[in-house]
């Protein structure tokens, strides 16, 4: 299943958006790809929103129509993440997962906290540099727990199935025989990348363990029931734009037609290097 992108306005600009299509018509990468290319093979779909080492924040945005992918914004102007030494942007294809939902009115057993009420977030930690809007086949080897602002976060570990290293990852302790130091990064990463905005540490449950792919596969499960319920209307969507074309009740508003820009120069700010003092 192939699928390709439309692209409205300029990439670092408040115009931009993404839109996913399928067939040449525009479909939501939230509700229409399926979570599974193969659910026998238990192969899934990813999004991918940021390309690793690259700093714009983009989303797929869960308020508009058919969910195009967008740049986060904050006090009207857009968000980068840091670059926190040694790091540059972010470290892995980051991405979610269609067809999931982190309910935020659920609270996890284990994490004591309530869902983001986005979709599941994926690390993709292949050796290939995705592209915004991509939507990659992968399989998943574990997941980490973060606490943000008192949200159970999850960060689903996947690798992209024609990665090199796939045929050897299968689960959590693959990981760290074969890509040695990669899991304490992610963990770094994350706890470190907000503290050049002035915010604290993020902190993990499990005390920042990486829990197995059996324990992520269960994670995966849940938020697609969440899903699952979001859009049969179990749940409520309150913001959440659930206009999709795979419903036989969705009715489709008018997409814009792809109006690509050349990418807008990004502030040089936006490269600096920051030293976070206890990041190891």
């Amino acid at each position: 299943m192939s699928y390709t992108t439309r692209q409205v306005g300029a990439a670092n600009t408040l115009d931009f958006k993404l839109y996913i299509e399928k067939d040449g018509k525009p479909v939501s990468p939230f509700h229409d790809i399926p979570l599974f290319a193969d659910e026998s093979k238990q192969i899934l779909n990813m999004v991918v929103e940021v390309p690793r080492w690259t700093n714009a924040k983009l989303e797929i945005s869960k308020e508009q129509k058919l969910n195009p992918i967008v740049q986060d914004v904050k006090k009207g102007k857009l968000r980068f993440v840091r670059n926190c030494f040694p790091h540059h942007g972010y470290i892995h294809n980051y991405g979610a997962f269609p067809q999931t939902w982190e309910d935020p009115n659920h609270t996890h057993p284990e994490t004591k906290a309530k869902g983001d009420n986005d979709p599941l977030d994926v690390c993709e930690i292949g050796e290939a540099v995705g592209y915004v809007g991509q939507v990659k086949q992968v399989k998943v080897l574990g997941v980490m727990a973060l606490l943000d602002e008192g949200e159970t976060d999850w960060k689903v570990i996947v690798i992209d199935v024609n990665d090199p290293l796939a045929s050897k990852l299968n689960d959590i302790e693959d990981v760290e025989k074969h890509q040695p130091g990669i899991l304490k990064a992610t963990n770094e990463w994350f706890r470190i990348y907000k503290i050049p905005d002035g915010k604290p540490e993020n902190q993990f449950a499990f005390s920042g363990e990486c829990k197995n792919k059996k324990y992520a596969d269960e994670v995966v499960a849940e938020c697609r029931a969440a899903w699952e319920s979001l859009v049969s209307g179990k749940s409520d969507p309150n913001t959440i734009d659930l206009t999709n074309t795979t419903l036989e009740t969705a009715t489709i508003a008018d997409i814009q037609e792809a109006s690509p820009l050349p990418a807008a120069p990004i502030d040089k700010s936006v490269d600096k290097w920051f030293f976070i003092s206890g990041a190891n």
